[in-house]
């Protein structure tokens, strides 16, 4: 007879070891952009309540927070990395043997990985574009809006630098599933 514990398939929220440092370092900093969006949450109950009790909203407030949104879905493909939790066709994944799901981790971090750094240089092109005037000069892109931050062009630059981290988490992954580093999925 199987107890409540054995019933309920459990997730484990924390890097794998086959990630190594770099996993854990991504994983402990996932606070920082969770956090993020209990600030986006706040800063939109404070809108609501200037909007419609005060009758003064802000030009702040949504781009600040679709900023910090978005800010915490760049980190989430970090943090799936990490975590080994990225897409994967489990009805065929879960039914392979232990060496073929080891053989299938290795193919699918590194099609991750040149996936990823593909992007990244991708993105690169897209910084390019958003950072540079062109004479050279240094000027982030801005939303154009009456307030007009610089978050387009932030966002630009940490998208490609999580993808360039995420291409060398795939590549460390790949390296210690070739391995055999073994370690809890």
């Amino acid at each position: 007879m199987m107890d409540a514990s054995e019933a309920i398939p459990r997730e484990e929220h924390e890097a794998v070891p086959q990630s190594g440092r770099l996993g854990r370092v991504i994983d402990r900093l996932a606070i920082i952009p969770a956090l993020g969006l209990v600030v986006a949450m706040l800063i939109l109950i404070q809108e609501v309540m200037l909007r419609y009790v005060f009758g003064r909203p802000t030009n702040w407030a949504h781009e600040t927070t679709v900023f910090l949104c978005a800010i915490s879905f760049v980190y989430g493909g970090l943090l799936c990395t990490a975590r080994d939790r990225h897409i994967r066709v489990v009805l065929v994944y879960d039914l392979l043997p232990p060496a073929a799901r080891r053989v299938a981790d290795i193919l699918i971090s590194a099609i991750c990985g040149l996936s990823s750094g593909a992007f990244a240089w991708a993105a690169w092109q897209m910084v390019k574009r958003s950072a540079w005037r062109p004479d050279g000069s240094f000027h982030l892109e801005t939303s154009g809006s009456a307030w007009n931050p610089a978050y387009p062009g932030v966002l630009k630059v940490l998208l490609m630098v999580a993808l360039a981290i995420m291409a060398l988490q795939f590549a460390i992954l790949t390296v210690n599933y070739a391995r055999g580093h073994k370690g809890a999925r």
